[in-house]
């Protein structure tokens, strides 16, 4: 492992080209149109905006204009920082935590060699080895209200080879780093399952190397995505955004009714372009066809993404990376019930899980557009509509009032109080009830003109 980490520094295809028989009769008769011509008189349709879009957007362009505002302040304070020759925490931001950074390949590499030849040189002194690796235990994770966020605190632990309870975790975290250094110099991406196959009789369950990842990435000091190990395609998005993916144009108001994957390679995305008044985050994927379908879009200029339920790490690298570059707001549409919030909580202020990569996955500042406990009532859902809660659901709902992110907001805690106190939940597609497009004919509409999101 040391020795293929340490000294590390065509695939060719052709295709056969075929010929095609030259049609008998080239004169197409009056009776028999060609398909391809037949096709090419279709006039494509036209989408316009919607007449009321001024009036319905209203609200919408001020919430903008705020974090426009908002943005712009940040960058001045940064840049009067950046004169100073130390720059301090801010005021109520512990000193005491961890973050990674964003890393070049060769950073990478040469923080991995550092690491190889520290553990040779313990070997050589006869000493095994060991390795200082970042805390995750729930223990060491602190969440910041002042940047809305769960970070990683500095607690570390010591993985020795020469104990006999930690040396098999010891020899997954060398092999994990030999075979993520190949890949750095191969200049490939894998997946966490390319990884685990890799070492089957060593990893035995694929929980173990995804978990030594992790480690390895806060060991190393940076990205999850700078090891170039990338999660599959789980998430879409459709709408007014363009960008360029690895080369290649992709404009997301024409790749089809089901809009394109969010691709897990987020670095090689560039030069991304958008007039969209907003962005619509949605929770379940039925949801997002149907406004896909109804090119919710193109009435009202907007980019819609779902993560199909649980976001995964690329949709939400996505969102950060595009809000940031576009500074518009961020509208989630979640079930109403416990866990549509967690989800939103997740988009917001991160996942414990990766902590450690906090500042790089999480979106600040998302609005509850819907659907919300008090809308049960405000759009006369009917009561066949109205799930009951399970005890699991009304003790994670007692749970999350007692979450800083929850607390901080006392809309939500009053939204979360009604839902707790009502035991009811509701799904999105029980707007279905009043007709199938009303989630986008009138709901929608509605919410946005009265600026109804929280």
């Amino acid at each position: 492992t040391l020795v293929s980490i340490m000294s590390g520094r065509k695939r060719s295809s052709s295709a056969a080209s075929k010929k095609r028989a030259s049609s008998v009769s080239t004169t197409p008769t009056s009776s028999s149109a060609s398909p391809v011509a037949s096709a090419s008189k279709k006039k494509k349709r036209t989408y316009a905006i919607a007449k009321d879009a001024d009036k319905v957007l209203q609200k919408c362009r001020k919430l903008r204009q705020q974090l426009v505002k908002k943005a712009e302040l940040k960058k001045e304070l940064e840049g009067s920082d950046s004169d100073s020759d130390v720059l301090e925490v801010p005021q109520g931001i512990p000193k005491n935590i961890l973050e990674v950074v964003e890393m070049k390949e060769l950073a990478v590499i040469e923080n991995m060699e550092t690491v190889a030849l520290r553990v040779a040189t313990q070997i050589l002194s006869k000493q095994g080895f060991s390795l200082e690796i970042p805390s995750r235990a729930a223990s060491n994770q602190i969440y910041v209200k002042e940047w809305d966020r769960i970070v990683l605190g500095d607690k570390r632990g010591t993985r020795s080879f020469m104990n006999v309870k930690e040396s098999r975790k010891a020899a997954i975290t060398l092999r994990v780093l030999q075979l993520l250094h190949a890949v750095l110099m191969k200049r490939i991406h894998i997946t966490k399952r390319d990884l685990f196959y890799t070492d089957v009789k060593l990893f035995v369950d694929q929980s173990d190397s995804d978990g030594v990842l992790d480690d390895v990435a806060t060991l190393i000091g940076c990205t999850r995505s700078n090891l170039h190990v990338v999660a599959s395609d789980k998430g879409l998005v459709v709408g007014r955004i363009n960008f360029e993916e690895d080369g290649d144009y992709i404009d997301c108001t024409k790749m089809g009714v089901g809009g394109k994957a969010i691709p897990p390679y987020i670095d090689k995305i560039e030069n991304i372009r958008s007039d969209a008044e907003f962005i619509l985050l949605v929770e379940k994927e039925a949801a997002y066809m149907r406004m896909a379908e109804d090119r919710f879009y193109h009435r009202y200029p907007c980019i819609v993404i779902t993560a199909k339920g649980q976001p995964d790490v690329a949709t939400r690298m996505f969102l950060s990376r595009i809000t940031s570059e576009l500074q518009i707001p961020v509208l989630g549409l979640v079930d109403s019930d416990p866990y549509g919030l967690k989800i939103l909580s997740v988009y917001m202020s991160g996942s414990k899980n990766m902590s450690y990569d906090s500042a790089s996955l999480t979106t600040p500042d998302i609005k509850w557009l819907g659907l919300r406990p008090s809308d049960l009532d405000r759009y006369d859902l009917p009561d066949q509509c109205r799930l009951d809660m399970t005890e699991n659901d009304i003790k994670t709902g007692k749970e999350l009032l007692k979450e800083e992110f929850i607390q901080k907001n006392p809309e939500w805690m009053k939204e979360l109080q009604i839902m707790v106190k009502t035991k009811k939940k509701a799904e999105i597609q029980a707007l279905s009830s009043f007709g199938f497009q009303y989630i986008t004919e009138e709901y929608l509409p509605r919410k946005l003109k009265e600026g109804d999101w929280i």
